[in-house]
């Protein structure tokens, strides 16, 4: 016969410790109480995935909680971008749940704990910054950079060159690109690729330039569209193919020179493109597929001036 556990002495005291939470006085320690919170939201989620837990927790593994992480990494996006604080404060508090399940898993098999990650944090925060906290610190975290670094007054260029400098001693990477993972989301990526290359002096001297090799780019893909005017896929398409992306890592780039985070700007985009196709589909009294494209393009018009009564109705 299988005893079950009795938990019921856990189940009490966690009721107890959210019931005290709930009644914090402002005037306590913030730094105290974030500790004590933070204790329990681990031990909560040692509960689920332990005897006697949540079903559904304890079938998770690394790789059917991974898009959970992603989508909650977007909903924080959003949180930010509707400045909707409540919701920013719930989203991060979804995201940390996405350490802490991660964290439990991984200590279940003895891989690393929660302790692990916040102790390999702090290292890392104090090793990349020797002008706050001093070389001998910094050293003594784990900084291996041959040559002293210029820490004293510095600016943020100077801090991020330093904090490459650390980073690629801890990695012994060859190349300066090598901290950077394949697996970022490509707009990332391309932007990365060009900020690190800008910091090792491969840069277009100026705007000017990153729109001439625009003109460039778009001129390569017109004549790679003409060279293959009938041709199925994949013949032809490794050239558009090319183009099209060697357009995109240009624009990224662009955006990048006029510190335009291209991630958030395409997001932005692609908000408004929903609010002006819902205000065609309103204001339409038939479906939008049924329309000519003469129909459709005075609906975009109306839906823009609507929007933005100062701005022409251009795309």
């Amino acid at each position: 016969m299988c005893v079950q556990p009795d938990h019921s002495n856990r189940r009490k005291a966690i009721l107890k410790r959210i019931v005290y939470i709930g009644g914090m006085s402002p005037e306590r320690d913030p730094a105290a109480d974030s500790a004590a919170l933070f204790a329990e939201a681990v031990s909560i989620m040692a509960r689920l995935r332990g005897p006697g837990g949540c079903p559904w927790d304890q079938e998770q593994s690394f790789d059917t909680i991974r898009k959970y992480t992603l989508e909650e990494t977007y909903e924080v996006f959003d949180a930010i971008e509707r400045r909707h604080w409540n919701d920013l404060c719930e989203e991060l508090g979804d995201l940390l749940l996405q350490v802490l399940f991660y964290a439990q898993m991984a200590s279940e098999p003895g891989y690393f704990t929660i302790a692990d990650v916040i102790a390999g944090l702090n290292r890392k925060l104090v090793r990349r910054h020797p002008h706050v906290f001093g070389d001998e610190a910094s050293m003594a975290a784990g900084n291996a950079v041959q040559s002293a670094l210029e820490t004293a007054g510095i600016d943020s260029s100077q801090v991020l060159r330093n904090w490459d400098a650390i980073k690629r001693a801890e990695k012994q990477q060859s190349s300066a690109l090598d901290s950077i993972p394949r697996s970022l989301p490509a707009l990332m990526e391309a932007a990365k690729l060009g900020s690190r290359a800008h910091k090792s002096g491969f840069d277009w001297p100026d705007v000017a330039g990153i729109f001439a090799k625009l003109e460039e780019e778009t001129e390569e893909l017109r004549q790679a569209i003409r060279d293959h005017p009938t041709a199925p896929p994949p013949a032809g398409q490794d050239a558009i193919v090319s183009e099209v992306g060697d357009m995109l890592f240009t624009m990224v780039n662009l955006a990048r020179r006029l510190n335009v985070e291209p991630e958030f700007a395409l997001r932005h985009s692609n908000a408004k493109f929903r609010r002006r196709f819902a205000a065609m589909e309103a204001a339409s009294p038939q479906p939008l597929e049924t329309l000519t494209a003469g129909e459709l393009e005075s609906l975009w018009s109306r839906a823009k001036l609507e929007e933005s009564p100062t701005t022409s109705p251009s795309r």
